[in-house]
């Protein structure tokens, strides 16, 4: 996790969490930006667009008519061999939904941001992480981001990660709508020749071109269409040894690193709590109160969500008797889909901890240091009780 204030090469700067994003994506130099605007996503094409249009960036800005047809465009363009940029939020990502697997089915890297926002009905334009959930099997890398720090180096890292020839599938980061997208944050903005080398220049290894022909897209028998998915299975769960070692080389070489799943205060802790994005830095500060009051507890957060990250949690979970997963999301008819997954990666683990389960935070509503110190006084109790059932889990603050 990160602690205290920025850390690593480069200059220290207020920043809006969206202009962050833009910043990355100019220093990425991006040739083709498709987009269209939705809260709380709109600031970053914003500004990305003044880029252009100042001259700061050299790239096509293409205004499209729906989230539908950037995608559409991204595709295009990407095949074209540019490099490719897009980003939405929630209802948005929904109506991108048909032409993500198309987008990681031809293998194409895109770079999308999703700034995290609660799907309608009822209609909100606050956060939550219905919609990341409801794309999490269109086969595309994605990553969560914790502060606007996170959001701008990883960022960087997906375009590496996503061009890469041992890899060659889009990626999506997660920031949290609101929370970061429209706070300003200091960060440490690196050199942007510095950025240009960590992120060789893209070259698509099969690039439309008239003087080479080929055919993309095309029709697949059943007599080939499952070879074509266990082919796209194999290299997509690769795809997590190339994260790991960009993260790693992104490390050395601007003194940030990051792990796929990060730990605070695990060290002799024997309950922990597990959750993905920015309220990870709200439930630190009552890790540290209850650390002070004598209890063992810890946390865990997810930034890998796709290839899920099996092997790290197994790891970070083997000591702990107890883990409180808090999702910020309603899988309708099953529960929390975080805690879910969870299970079922720990399921043939000869000892496991007793897995607690709550949903909090949807639709916006705010997720205080005193809610989570209920959450792991409530947490610890559910776990001792016989009476708790594996399927069990609680929307916590909700009026009934």
């Amino acid at each position: 996790m990160n602690e205290g204030g920025p850390r690593g090469k480069g200059r220290v700067v207020g920043l809006e969490g969206s202009h962050a994003v833009s910043e990355a994506v100019k220093m990425a130099n991006t040739d083709v930006i498709a987009a269209y605007p939705i809260t709380p996503q709109t600031h970053i094409v914003e500004r990305l667009a003044e880029m252009v249009a100042d001259g700061e960036l050299d790239a096509e800005f293409i205004c499209v008519e729906s989230e539908h047809s950037a995608m559409s465009a991204c595709i295009g363009a990407s095949a074209a061999g540019a490099r490719t940029f897009t980003c939405t939020s929630a209802q948005g990502l929904e109506l991108m939904h048909e032409v993500l697997y198309v987008a990681s089915g031809m293998r194409f890297p895109v770079v999308m941001v999703v700034m995290n926002r609660a799907l309608s009905a009822p209609l909100s334009i606050w956060c939550d992480h219905s919609d990341a959930m409801a794309v999490r099997d269109v086969s595309w890398i994605q990553m969560f981001a914790e502060n606007n720090q996170e959001a701008f180096d990883l960022t960087v890292c997906a375009f590496r990660i996503a061009e890469n020839r041992n890899v060659l599938f889009p990626a999506m980061i997660h920031m949290d709508g609101f929370y970061l997208s429209h706070v300003i944050e200091d960060l440490v903005i690196p050199d942007e020749k510095e950025v240009r080398d960590f992120i060789p220049d893209y070259e698509y290894p099969f690039p439309l071109d008239p003087e080479r022909p080929v055919s993309m897209g095309c029709f697949a028998p059943p007599y080939i269409y499952p070879e074509i998915k266990k082919a796209q299975e194999v290299a997509f769960e690769r795809s997590k040894t190339e994260v790991k070692s960009v993260l790693h080389e992104f490390g050395e070489v601007f003194g940030r690193s990051y792990e796929l799943i990060e730990s605070y205060r695990m060290d002799d802790a024997s309950i922990a709590m597990l959750m993905m994005g920015s309220i990870s830095e709200t439930a630190m500060l009552a890790v540290d109160e209850l650390r002070d009051d004598g209890c063992d507890v810890g946390l865990l957060r997810i930034r890998l969500w796709r290839p899920f990250p099996f092997e790290e949690l197994r790891d970070a979970v083997r000591d702990i008797d107890t883990l409180i997963v808090v999702d910020r999301c309603v899988s309708y008819g099953m529960g929390g889909p975080v805690c879910a997954e969870i299970k079922s990666a720990l399921y043939d683990e000869p000892r496991r901890p007793k897995i607690v389960s709550f949903i909090a935070g949807i639709g916006g509503r705010d997720v205080t240091v005193d809610h989570f110190k209920q959450m792991f006084m409530q947490g610890i109790e559910r776990a001792k009780s016989e009476k708790t059932k594996t399927d069990e889990f609680v929307m916590f603050g909700v009026r009934e």
